[in-house]
């Protein structure tokens, strides 16, 4: 089992990124608070979680060992795989989904793509015990400093790119970024601005 990889990042490109260690290249799927506190040529360490699959060995990388411990969690959901986890992970922080879990604010967690009303309960029931000794541990996750080095396409192509992996439909990722593109111009800035607007 790989528990965590140290190395250079080498390219991103939302949600990937590609990680060098020690002359490997590891591609490992994040969600956007790990992503958008990556730049290229920056040294870091992903605490990873493996995902072996018949067709496939997925790697899955988080900027603390709280937030893999919460992904995991969210796997042992029924319904909930890989995807749909970081997508969560992705649109709300893990303060936020702890706290949305302890007051079952349904309405906050089907605003993620790929979560229904039905599957936003279930979370509920399941997620409810686990999370208590999780609720006093503060997040590590600071990505409100993070800057991201984007190349090809433009800052808001990229940012509906992001959206998109997650699964929300084109439209939608459109929609979110045009509400906020007009303010930035880096495409972490409006994919954090975008997913801030989900959760008012």
């Amino acid at each position: 089992m790989i528990g965590c990889l140290i190395g250079e990042v080498l390219a991103l490109e939302a949600p990937t990124v590609l990680l060098n260690v020690n002359g490997v290249g590891y591609e490992v799927d994040t969600p956007l608070s790990t992503f958008c506190q990556l730049q290229k040529g920056q040294k870091v360490t992903l605490w990873t979680h493996l995902a072996v699959r018949e067709d496939a060995q997925l790697l899955y990388g988080f900027s603390n060992a709280q937030e893999k411990s919460i992904f995991r969690t969210l796997l042992k959901v029924n319904g909930v795989g890989p995807k749909m986890a970081l997508g969560i992970l992705s649109t709300l922080s893990v303060d936020m989904l702890i706290h949305t879990v302890e007051h079952e604010d349904v309405n906050t967690l089907v605003k993620v793509p790929g979560v229904g009303k039905k599957t936003a309960e279930r979370l509920m029931i399941e997620l409810r015990d686990r999370f208590k000794a999780l609720a006093a541990q503060p997040s590590t996750s600071n990505s409100t400093t993070a800057q991201i080095q984007f190349t090809g396409n433009s800052a808001v192509a990229e940012a509906e790119a992001a959206l998109q992996s997650l699964g929300y439909k084109p439209l939608e990722a459109q929609k979110l970024v045009n509400a906020v593109k007009g303010d930035f111009t880096e495409a972490s800035d409006i994919i954090r601005a975008a997913l801030k607007s989900m959760n008012k």
